[in-house]
């Protein structure tokens, strides 16, 4: 059985929140999980679709830090983020901001917490809060799921290895 299968994605919008809560299991350690999503290098590898590539423009994990990346499809950018890291707390939390370059008004502020499951396993809870609910519906339309599903399923692809 493949991990992709194994793990299901879940992601859920509160009814009565503008809120996107976005669940994900990994068969990995706590510290791997968590060093793929602050290692650039490494981000590079898994975020977004498997049809599109992350080029990092910036990238400075530390409380405090900002980063800035670019996704590409055929070589041509198609989408520009950036936002700071509000807290880096090693393998536990994650806390940032999440802005596409598009739409400056639809800052997201994004908080993964990473939880050790045991043998060998992390689960990984990301709660995405907007201003308004009308911009989380616009980012739930956008085709955000197919880039978090296939994200995290090249993510265990990468956490394989």
């Amino acid at each position: 059985m493949s991990t992709s299968t194994r793990n299901q994605t879940t992601i859920e919008a509160d009814p009565n929140l503008p809120t996107i809560r976005i669940t994900r299991e990994f068969d990995a350690p706590r510290e791997r999980v968590y060093r793929a999503h602050i290692e650039p290098e490494l981000v590079a590898k898994w975020m977004g679709p498997r049809s599109v590539d992350m080029r990092i423009d910036h990238w400075d994990a530390r409380t405090g830090g900002s980063w800035r990346y670019v996704a590409l499809q055929d070589g041509a950018e198609i989408a520009k983020f950036y936002g700071s890291f509000h807290e880096v707390r090693p393998s536990e939390r994650l806390v940032q901001t999440f802005t596409f370059d598009g739409a400056p008004d639809g800052v997201s502020l994004e908080t993964a917490t990473f939880e050790d499951l045991g043998n060998g396993r992390t689960r990984v809870v990301g709660l995405s809060v907007v201003d308004t609910m009308e911009i989380r519906d616009a980012i739930l339309a956008s085709g955000m799921e197919t880039g978090v599903i296939e994200g995290y399923e090249k993510l265990d692809a990468l956490l394989a290895e």
